[in-house]
């Protein structure tokens, strides 16, 4: 009953206030209408009906301010509150932010809900589709009913076969190569901003197709930019229709983008001429009934290839970057594996050399152990569900952390070092499953994993060749829990070139 007003209660604010002028008083009135409503609504939904006192439901960390709840102390240090929360309360524990019950399930025991579960029960679109179909667009990925969803991961899938990751490696090399050229021989450079413009041009290369590629000037780059900016905080707690400055210039940049893709979509269809590509994979691709992907179904799943992954790729290459330049030692092993695997003499990269580089492999896997680029995995419950004997309610959004999963002290030995070490042994966490999921797990792993560690081992094995890397007066980048993505704050590393 409770989750049933909180719904009427949320859409009829919408409603209203989506027909108000928009001038500043009616969004402070919006705003101020939606605080009290909600903190209303939210507190009648933490009270139990008499019919729902028999059930046992998760602990619940308490809170004096109203609507806003635990936003600010989660907001400001979410991975120490949830550590906290686990100590205190346990593997299961709900608290509220903004108006929103979360769940929290910490633990491979805890976190095998959401992996096992299905999308009926535990839902994915009620909690990313605001965030994602204005990046996207209308018709793909969380915007469109689940089967269809399957479907389309499914045709993105088959254009990430080995087949086409072999011909990857030789592009992704390429394209680094020629980017750093612009680093010269020494210096100190900020690594994440550099790794987030090579990881947008190594996948346009590989995942779009030369046309795409070929248009990549510091305009559409721009435009990417502003495109990127629709993943964030604000965008996913606030309605999208307010006209908020970087709500409108991801909505430009969606629009130009796709016109953009369209042309290129068009003029391929029209040239009758196949090519063994990824974008050609798309436009050949159809639905179980037959039915073909239409212009802006390709544009909008080629946009969302390309920005899903951008964040955690370059995430995970800058601080896989700074983990290398922090253990001179370490960083020297994987550039003599580099020429043991390779040659002495340090040929072009291929796809099977790639996979014999263990070490450089094992360092990747361990960046994302410490850290994984998305910290919390979130789905809205549509049914009751069952975890560690409590009963999570209808309405709750239920979230995993990679992040706090990756190091707790009762599964992980010595947690919070980097030791890359511990991969040689196939009993990582103590074979806990869900102990390790940087990448999802079960029903719900991320279809672009391979295709992650093609990209991210390239580049990396590249850079290792031409670059010796250390830290700056000492200092390894803090985190930055500003942003969805916790990127690394001040990433300036030092480089001088390698000699041969």
């Amino acid at each position: 009953m409770s989750t049933h007003l909180y719904q009427l209660s949320t859409k009829l604010l919408g409603d209203t206030i989506g027909r108000m002028n928009d001038n500043l008083t009616s969004i402070v009135l919006a705003a101020s209408a939606i605080t009290l409503a909600l903190g209303y609504v939210s507190k009648v939904m933490l009270k139990q009906s008499s019919a729902e006192k028999h059930l046992k439901y998760p602990p619940y960390i308490p809170s004096y301010i109203p609507f806003l709840g635990h936003a600010i102390a989660f907001g400001k240090s979410p991975i120490e509150f949830l550590e906290n929360a686990y100590e205190k309360y346990g593997p299961v524990f709900s608290f509220t932010m903004v108006g929103k019950t979360f769940t929290y399930l910490l633990g491979s025991e805890a976190a095998s809900l959401m992996f096992n579960s299905k999308n009926e029960d535990l839902n994915a679109e009620d909690v990313y589709s605001r965030l994602t179909t204005p990046v996207f667009g209308k018709g793909v990925a969380y915007d469109v009913p689940n089967p269809i969803f399957l479907e389309q991961k499914k045709m993105l899938k088959s254009g990430l076969n080995i087949a086409q990751l072999k011909e990857h490696v030789k592009i992704i090399e390429a394209e680094t190569i020629d980017y750093f050229k612009r680093w010269g021989d020494c210096g100190e450079r900020n690594l994440f901003e550099a790794l987030s413009e090579l990881i947008i041009l190594t996948a346009s290369s590989c995942l779009h197709g030369k046309e795409i590629r070929s248009l990549l000037n510091e305009r559409v780059a721009q435009l990417y930019a502003d495109l990127d900016g629709g993943f964030t905080h604000m965008a996913w707690l606030l309605p999208g229709w307010l006209p908020l400055p970087s709500f409108r210039k991801r909505d430009r940049a969606h629009r130009e983008i796709k016109n953009i893709f369209t042309k290129v979509i068009q003029k391929r269809r029209s040239s009758g001429e196949p090519v063994d590509d990824f974008l050609q994979t798309l436009i050949d691709a159809t639905y179980k009934d037959g039915r073909p992907l239409d212009d802006n179904e390709i544009a909008g799943m080629l946009i969302g290839l390309l920005l899903a992954g951008q964040h955690t790729s370059s995430t995970t290459s800058a601080w896989m970057g700074f983990f290398l330049a922090k253990d001179k030692a370490l960083q020297d092993r994987c550039y003599a594996e580099q020429k043991a695997a390779c040659g002495e003499h340090l040929p072009p990269l291929d796809f099977d050399q790639l996979k014999d580089l263990n070490l450089l492999e094992r360092c990747l896997k361990e960046t994302l152990r410490l850290r994984p680029p998305i910290m919390t995995m979130m789905r809205m419950a549509r049914s009751p569900q069952a975890a560690a004997g409590y009963t999570i309610p209808v309405g709750h959004q239920v979230c995993v952390s990679p992040t706090v999963n990756h190091r707790l002290r009762d599964t992980w030995v010595k947690r919070m070092e980097f030791s890359p070490e511990r991969y040689i042994s196939d009993n990582v966490a103590a074979g806990e499953k869900f102990a390790y999921v940087p990448f999802g797990a079960g029903r719900h792993r991320c279809i672009g994993e391979n295709f992650a560690y093609v990209q991210i081992k390239t580049i990396w094995s590249t850079l290792l060749r031409m670059y010796e890397f250390d830290l700056v007066d000492g200092y390894f980048p803090t985190i930055n829990y500003t942003t969805m993505i916790h990127t690394p704050h001040k990433p300036i590393i030092r480089y001088r070139r390698r000699k041969p």
